[in-house]
């Protein structure tokens, strides 16, 4: 087959109205925040200037504002990888370069409590999407410099806002109600911090196409000792939405004025990069 006259998605959806998230390039700011809840991106709209929402399609919402002058959008991406893979393709092929996962996680050591904060360092693949884009065996780590911003203003806010930090590897899985007592004993004995859906497939496209990627999430339970609150509202899980957004802002802004981008760049701007997709064999 004449692989030339097939469909190349990426050249086609570059620099145009979105599919599926319904942007386009002028839209979303350097900075796109990516909380899997639509209602949250309104959460995060109310911390901003002048913000207002460009779309709202299918599980993707958007908004757009500033904070301390900087641009910053909100994304929800839905649950799980493969959602969140389309809106973060969809987001880069429309300028976006900065992306921050502020979301939910189940914790799975005894010491974190509802409503903590996890930064991650890394998450083990236990998802699908990741190996269309690198090999099993490539790690997904998020950027070290966002990362780096963010635990740095998450450690100096602890204290002011009240909740307890924690920062280490976890676990991306595809499965909610997959996640058998025997798999997470499995998470637990690996020493992983917490386990959520979304962020493997995050850094591994954010590392693939040469952008950057963290994540911020709120403690919601703990699978290690059976602390979970799936009925009515869950107190400390919002509050911890709350200070992660937080967080996030200040972190954004600690990363532009303080050197950390700078630095970044000035560590990789002798390096060129193939541009050459992965292709998994079947």
């Amino acid at each position: 087959m004449d692989s030339s006259k097939t469909l190349n998605k990426e050249k086609e959806t570059l620099g145009k109205v979105q599919y599926h998230i319904h942007v386009k390039p002028g839209d979303v700011g350097k900075y796109v925040l990516l909380p899997g809840d639509p209602d949250r991106v309104l959460r995060i709209a109310k911390y901003l200037d002048d913000s207002r929402e460009i779309a709202f399609h299918r599980e993707h919402r958007t908004c757009t504002g500033s904070y301390k002058g900087i641009t910053i959008s909100a994304t929800s991406t839905g649950m799980g990888c493969p959602s969140t893979a389309i809106a973060v393709e969809e987001l880069a092929n429309v300028g976006a370069t900065h992306f921050i996962r502020v979301g939910s996680t189940a914790a799975l050591q005894r010491g974190l409590n509802i409503g903590d904060l996890v930064v991650s360092t890394g998450s083990m693949r236990l998802d699908g999407s990741g190996r269309y884009y690198a090999h099993e065996g490539f790690p997904a780590v998020p950027d070290h410099f966002l990362t780096h911003a963010l635990i740095d203003t998450a450690n100096e806010l602890k204290e002011k806002l009240g909740y307890d930090l924690h920062t280490g590897i976890g676990v991306t899985s595809d499965a909610f109600y997959g996640e058998t007592p025997e798999l997470i004993r499995f998470m637990i004995e690996h020493r992983a911090l917490n386990v959520e859906m979304e962020s493997s497939v995050l850094y591994i496209i954010a590392h693939m196409r040469g952008l950057k990627a963290a994540m911020i999430c709120a403690v919601s339970s703990n699978l290690a000792t059976n602390d979970f609150i799936y009925e009515g509202v869950n107190t400390g899980l919002v509050k911890g939405w709350e200070n992660e957004i937080k967080v996030v802002l200040e972190a954004i802004y600690n990363y532009e004025t303080k050197g950390y981008e700078a630095l970044s760049n000035s560590l990789t701007e002798k390096i060129t990069f193939e541009k050459k997709r992965y292709h998994p064999a079947w």
